[in-house]
């Protein structure tokens, strides 16, 4: 996914401001849900009521970014569990690491947030895209 660095991204310094990066993790896991999957994300959240929320979220910072970039996003998926998900997501610019996230997300009921198994069929369409990672 690639994601332009804005102005409104950047502190006073002129470089991306750190929870900046959060956000567009958050918007890229949206994306791979809808475009990496083929599962619509808002339909997860509007009509099937499961949530996804981050539950450890941790980020090495390499290399700054300044506005007029364009970061490329990747997901990789780490780890599949029974009802969470390890994603590592990088951010690239012109073929070099700015930053890796690693994100922990738990499949939840939005309507009692207890943590529910990850449902069939994005189990499925999850394994099915770790298996094009590996190969």
């Amino acid at each position: 996914m690639q994601r332009p660095i804005r102005f409104s991204h950047c502190d006073p310094a002129g470089i991306v401001y750190f929870p900046v990066y959060f956000d567009m993790f958050n918007g890229a896991v949206e994306d791979w849900f809808t475009q990496g999957l083929d599962i619509d994300y808002a339909t997860m959240i509007l009509q099937r009521r499961l949530g996804l929320p981050i539950v450890h979220a941790e980020c090495d910072f390499v290399i700054p970014s300044r506005m007029g970039d364009t970061l490329t996003l990747g997901v990789l998926l780490e780890r599949l569990g029974r009802s969470s998900l390890q994603l590592r997501i990088n951010g690239e610019h012109e073929g070099q690491v700015r930053l890796s996230g690693s994100l922990t997300l738990v499949t939840t009921s939005l309507d009692d947030f207890a943590a529910v198994p990850i449902p069939e069929d994005i189990r499925a369409a999850m394994e099915r895209y770790q298996a094009g990672c590996a190969g």
